[in-house]
């Protein structure tokens, strides 16, 4: 029971890190594999490779900065939606590698919906705090975003179930988040379009128009024979 717990939390942890930080996951696992801290699964031991590590290292560097970029961090995420959830379903995939090929399929599924699920959340509520003009909201968000992943990653493996009950409140808070993000997103996409579009507001005199009635010059009299 112990195992089945430890492996699903591996899982989990996996692809709920890698949609919101993929280079940060992939770093800790690889450098607590490399160091023998912990062992990784057989699917997972590549991780451990100084290749994977520098490369993972590097990105985790470059994303380090975009992140904390108020517009860089959103161009980022969107870039990183082809990124970020292929690559949680591979992990959680190699997290219970060698039980069984239907095993690593459901895997892989579950992985690849928890990294949409995080990754939409984060990528959600950086469009809404590019909104604020000062930039250190979004310091502290991609400071707590990173905290969040090595520590969701240390407390999968360290304590399982207290993971999966953190994870599991997690999502049940995401399905009361996601529907407000999204209506504050489309606000957001809204009320820039209409800035492009030059669309002026209610009460706003009208720009090139006739007047209202009554306002204009009286009319010609009409000519005699």
């Amino acid at each position: 029971m112990d195992d089945l717990t430890s492996t699903l939390a591996l899982m989990l942890g996996a692809g709920w890190a890698s949609g919101i930080n993929l280079y940060a996951a992939v770093l800790v696992l690889g450098l607590l594999g490399a160091s023998g801290y912990i062992d990784l699964p057989v699917g997972l031991a590549i991780l451990s490779d100084p290749l994977v590590i520098a490369a993972a290292g590097l990105m985790y560097c470059i994303e380090f900065f975009a992140d904390k970029v108020p517009g860089v961090d959103t161009g980022w995420d969107t870039l990183h939606t082809f990124i970020r959830i292929p690559a949680g379903a591979l992990l959680a995939a190699g997290a219970v590698g060698g039980i069984a090929p239907g095993a690593e399929i459901a895997a892989g599924l579950v992985g690849g919906g928890l990294a949409a699920a995080s990754h939409a959340a984060k990528a959600g509520t950086r469009v809404l705090i590019n909104t604020s003009p000062e930039p250190f909201t979004n310091w502290t968000a991609s400071i707590a975003e990173d905290l969040g992943v090595i520590g969701g990653i240390l407390l999968a493996l360290t304590h399982p179930a207290v993971f999966l009950a953190a994870l599991a409140v997690f999502l049940l808070l995401l399905v009361w988040l996601l529907p407000r993000l999204w209506c504050g997103i489309r606000r957001v996409f809204g009320a820039i379009v209409r800035l492009f579009r030059g669309e002026r507001t209610s009460g706003d005199p009208p720009v090139g128009g006739a007047g209202p009635p009554g306002n204009g010059p009286p009319p010609a009299p009409p000519a005699t024979g």
